[in-house]
């Protein structure tokens, strides 16, 4: 007996039905273009913290933003305030911290929150350790279903981050997942294959499960640490900034500071920014800002002018303290 099913070339027959089914006439799109059109987007805007970027620049689901920075920059300080403001919009993170034990970064954030330095003079009595206490107490509380800490430090490999971001976003109901730090979840700083087999993944989950997924990476070593980086100085794979929806480059401003300690007042550099985020990737935005950001000591928070009050992240995006 003879059978046609013999004869049949089933990965040709494949191919031309896949083609078939999906190319189809731009026209098509039309009407949800216009759709688009007359019903703009009013669904919530999650932004960074500082309000000069409002405008410019927004966290969407489904998206991974990876910032880099070079050792020392500030790229984890930047991001933990980030994650405050995010709490603030109601939106519900998870920090895998690899490079920190859950206790110095919650210590980071509660010090933003705070609004002060813990081991200032006012602080060291029994008043001031209420004080503080009472503070971090409601800190606490507010994290409560905002934030969950992931505690594992030193390497992890991409497949328990994968399931934990799965499992995070499936069962928690987070929105946000910050990954700290690449290099960590990767054996191998010339493991180019491993490194895009990885963000890969991460750019699919946080489309499967629409959520946004922070990535933090390392810069290169530049020639000077004052120099001030471009996407072509993030260490490893070219694939990480292509496969990324956003990239933002921390660089802290050496120059000023050295300038600082050696002059003083007299440092014509005073009026400097502390430090800058450069966007240098938006993929869904029509801008890529830089910017510039000044440095309050005691609280540890990042401003976007010298003369803002510090953030009250409870109240965010108010500016008021309490």
């Amino acid at each position: 007996m003879h059978f046609l099913s013999d004869e049949i070339d089933f990965a040709m027959y494949e191919r031309e039905t896949d083609a078939a089914a999906n190319v189809k006439p731009a026209s098509l799109w039309m009407d949800e273009l216009i759709f688009k059109l007359q019903n703009p987007d009013r669904t919530k805007k999650v932004l960074l913290p500082w309000e000069q970027t409002h405008g410019l620049f927004a966290f969407r689901p489904g998206e991974v933003t990876l910032w880099a920075g070079q050792n020392g920059h500030g790229k984890t300080q930047v991001v933990s305030q980030v994650v405050l403001s995010l709490m603030g919009q109601e939106e519900k993170v998870v920090v895998g911290s690899f490079e920190m034990k859950p206790g110095t970064t919650l210590a980071m954030m509660s010090r933003m929150y705070a609004q002060t330095n813990p081991f200032s003079p006012e602080y060291q009595g029994e008043a001031g350790v209420q004080a503080l206490t009472d503070l971090y107490q409601e800190f606490g509380e507010w994290t409560d279903n905002r934030l969950w800490v992931y505690d594992r430090q030193g390497t992890v490999s991409a497949n328990h981050v994968l399931g934990m971001a799965r499992y995070c976003a499936k069962e928690l109901g987070v929105t946000h997942i910050v990954i700290d730090s690449l290099m960590k979840c990767v054996m191998g700083e010339d493991d180019y294959n491993g490194q895009k087999s990885f963000v890969d993944e991460l750019t699919a989950l946080a489309r499967d499960n629409n959520v946004h997924i922070h990535l933090i990476h390392h810069l290169r070593k530049p020639a000077k640490e004052t120099d001030i980086p471009d996407k072509h100085d993030t260490k490893g794979s070219g694939a990480i900034t292509d496969l990324v929806d956003n990239l933002m480059l921390v660089w802290r401003n050496k120059g000023k500071e050295d300038d600082v300690k050696a002059k003083g007042r007299a440092s014509t550099k005073l009026q400097e920014h502390d430090a800058a985020i450069l966007c240098r990737k938006q993929r869904n935005g029509e801008e890529e800002p830089t910017i510039r950001l000044w440095f309050d000591k005691d609280s540890k928070q990042f401003k976007g002018d010298p003369n803002d009050p510090l953030m009250y992240f409870r109240n965010w995006p108010h500016r008021e303290t309490a």
